[in-house]
């Protein structure tokens, strides 16, 4: 089972963001997509959650997510998006509930403390939202979703997490932690797609790495394939040069930055 956006196309007035780019995600993977500012990253996520308007067409598990209804997709997919904002006095646990109720188990009332404990977060269970530090809400926010599509595959159609930034505000042991929660959901048959800004951790996570700038899509591949010195300089405009260290072989990048 895939998610395939084919041909997007996204304007904001006569501005062209996306122009016409494709994607193939395929269940059992973590997808990255990056790039630097402003080359569509978000903006493709948008569209791929039915967020904002498009041309072109996504298909989820083969259907035209056009076609589907919103419960229908919810039940396939969950969305992190960069921020979230309540304006309501939530604890933590009900949050995680919203996402349960969203989903297709919202009998399962042993999920959202299972979801919170999944993020490090099982003793917050009653504190308030608001009083939360950045990463700590966005580490609820994550269990919210993960609690939307618990098992990552049911009746053999696998579900999605659809993430934006999901570590932009985390300290490294974290970042490490949802980046693990991602792969373990993709190993348990559900499909990842994570707008990333850190490339070292992408080259670490990801199976595939689409590469965007100026709205088009530069390569798509492999980390090994496409985190290039070539391909990494021309996207974000500035001199990189890619590494990959013993023993496991794993690319990391770094800026050189002096001149000589």
């Amino acid at each position: 089972m895939t998610l395939h956006a084919e041909n997007i196309r996204v304007s904001y007035g006569r501005r062209e963001v996306l122009a016409g780019v494709s994607l193939i995600a395929q269940a059992g993977e973590v997808t990255a997509i990056v790039g630097p500012n402003g080359s569509g990253k978000s903006t493709l996520l948008g569209a791929i959650t039915a967020s904002l308007p498009y041309k072109g067409r996504v298909h989820l598990n083969g259907q035209d997510i056009a076609t589907l209804r919103p419960w229908e997709l919810a039940a396939q997919r969950a969305v992190l998006p960069q921020a979230s904002h309540l304006a309501f006095p939530f604890t933590v646990i009900e949050v995680v509930r919203l996402g349960l109720q969203s989903g297709a188990a919202g009998d399962r009332s042993d999920v959202p403390l299972r979801a919170l404990a999944r993020v490090g977060l099982a003793h917050y269970s009653d504190r308030s939202f608001q009083e939360l530090s950045g990463g700590e809400a966005q580490r609820v926010m994550l269990a919210r979703v993960l609690a939307q599509v618990w098992a990552p595959i049911e009746d053999g159609t696998p579900r999605w997490l659809l993430l934006d930034e999901p570590v932009s505000s985390l300290d490294i042991a974290h970042q490490l932690q949802v980046m693990q929660i991602a792969r373990d959901f993709t190993q348990a048959g559900g499909g990842v797609i994570a707008v990333m800004h850190d490339l070292n951790l992408t080259a670490l996570f990801a199976d595939k790495v689409a590469i965007l700038a100026g709205g088009e899509c530069l390569a798509s591949g492999a980390p090994c394939e496409v985190l290039t010195d070539v391909i990494l300089s021309r996207a974000y405009g500035c001199a990189l040069r890619v590494s990959a260290p013993p023993p496991a072989g794993i690319p990391y990048i770094l800026p050189h930055a002096a001149s000589a």
